[in-house]
């Protein structure tokens, strides 16, 4: 490899915002912040919007819409233009 090209990879920790659920992994992301975490150690911290913690998709909190009712309605609206 040639040196001097490539970025820093090294640990990192990404923060989700919205809970405080955090994590470590190495990355190449740029950042300006430092945080310690329990081990002692400190690392640069990334901040996140939303993680697989936090959203509704992997949660389950996310809302099922009754289809049923839909697919009747489209049924209904185009029934006369298929025929």
């Amino acid at each position: 490899m040639k040196q001097g090209i490539h970025p820093e990879y090294r640990d990192v920790v990404f923060m989700d915002m919205s809970n405080g659920f955090k994590f470590v992994t190495r990355s190449t992301v740029a950042t300006r912040e430092k945080i310690k975490m329990d081990d002692g150690k400190e690392y640069p911290l990334f901040k996140l919007d939303v993680t697989s913690e936090s959203h509704p998709f992997y949660t389950g909190a996310q809302q099922r819409i009754i289809e049923a009712g839909r697919v009747e309605k489209f049924r209904q609206k185009f029934a006369r233009t298929g025929k």
